[in-house]
């Protein structure tokens, strides 16, 4: 076979989330769109913010937009955004400190390339995105997996049991992609402390990753605490797919904490390793367009309400949820214990999710709610008699 070997192992093992997405599309066009509800990938359905769309109209128009610029991108964009940041977490962020990027998976894939070498160990907090393994290994790392709390909160003495010698990496995701968990300021801070406890006993720096494309998408008061606060070796990701509805233009940042102690070599570190992945620089036009829109943002109380009206209807279908602090995503205990079994029922309603098996936490499915109204009320009562359908079976 012409493929590498570890190619096609990687292939086999590939995420159940894109494997759902593709099962969906077959399946609009067997039953028709309206006869399917596709809640297996967060794609999201709000248009960018009229802000952006002004800014991008106007970027449009300048001569030169479509040139070269250096490898971390645009210094007048990685300004703007580097005093936003300061505004609004009040670290002292530098231009200097930013790569614009290609979207979160871009600038984690940056980031790990800078930071990794062959054999040292990433440890992500369960569940946790499926992408992150193949990413580490990518540069030579490994994943070792730490299971968060029943509330999917970060759980101190797991983590502190997986850190070992060659953890290079600590990389956590809030608001979750599952759980939509937000980790609190104090939290944080806590696992801040712990770090730099077995900094000391490591004899090297253990940079806390944290992949934030979610951030500005929380609610009921909630706020993203800044990762910098918590931990001084730290590095920053996200992206505007979500909180400017851009998903299909792969455009963020990577922020180096000003506090990092390898700060001057990371900046060097990170635009090197943006060239040389073949990412080269984030794309010109929306760099300069999302330069203009860092206020900007999509309505975000209609992903709540529709947070809502989904939570409370697969309450009503028997399921228990963790009501999500941020993001899109609802990832309910499923009754039975085989969550892939549960995900294959509902696959007889039409209904796509995905299984918690895929995010390392077995006894759960993961739906999006990204989606539009009709298709969460249109899908209730199917979610029903599956549940039903399970508990009968004892599956």
């Amino acid at each position: 076979m012409a493929i590498a070997k570890k190619i096609e192992s990687s292939m086999s093992q590939a995420s159940w989330i894109r494997k759902m997405f593709e099962e969906g599309m077959r399946m609009k066009k067997e039953f028709g769109e309206d006869q399917v509800y596709d809640f297996s990938l967060g794609n999201p359905i709000l248009e960018p913010p009229e802000a952006f769309q002004r800014a991008l109209r106007q970027v449009i128009e300048q001569a030169g937009i479509h040139r070269y610029m250096p490898n971390a991108g645009y210094p007048d964009c990685r300004a703007i955004v580097a005093e936003h940041l300061r505004q609004e977490i009040g670290a002292a962020v530098q231009g200097e400190d930013i790569t614009m990027v290609c979207g979160a998976g871009g600038g984690l894939n940056v980031s790990l390339k800078a930071l990794l070498d062959p054999g040292d160990e990433v440890l992500v907090i369960a569940p946790y995105f499926p992408e992150y393994r193949f990413y580490a290994d990518n540069h030579g790392g490994s994943l070792v997996i730490a299971q968060s709390t029943e509330d999917f909160d970060l759980d101190l003495q797991e983590i502190d049991k997986a850190l070992t010698a060659r953890t290079k990496v600590v990389l956590i995701n809030s608001p979750n992609n599952p759980t939509g968990r937000v980790y609190s300021a104090s939290r944080l801070r806590e696992l801040g402390e712990l770090l730099e406890q077995k900094e000391g006993v490591f004899g090297h720096p253990i940079t806390l990753l944290s992949d934030e494309p979610y951030r500005k998408i929380v609610y009921d008061g909630v706020k993203t605490a800044p990762v910098f606060a918590a931990h001084r070796n730290s590095i920053m990701i996200t992206s505007h797919s979500k909180d400017l509805g851009l998903a299909g233009e792969r455009i963020g940042y990577g922020v180096i904490s000003p506090e990092h102690q390898d700060r001057l070599a990371l900046r060097q570190a990170m635009t090197f390793t943006n060239r040389t992945l073949g990412f080269v620089n984030a794309p010109g036009l929306f760099q300069k367009a999302i330069a203009q829109s860092q206020d900007a943002c999509v309505p975000i109380s209609v992903y709540r309400e529709l947070r809502d009206i989904f939570c409370q209807g697969l309450e009503e279908a028997g399921l228990q949820i963790e009501r999500p602090q941020g993001a899109f995503y609802l990832f309910p205990r499923t009754p039975i214990d085989d969550d892939v079994a549960f995900v294959q029922l509902l696959l007889k309603q039409r209904i796509l999710a995905v299984p918690g098996s895929g995010f390392g936490r077995k006894g759960h499915f993961r739906v999006c709610y990204c989606v539009t109204e009709r298709e969460i009320r249109g899908s209730l009562p199917g979610f029903k008699q599956v549940v039903q359908e399970a508990r009968s079976r004892k599956i």
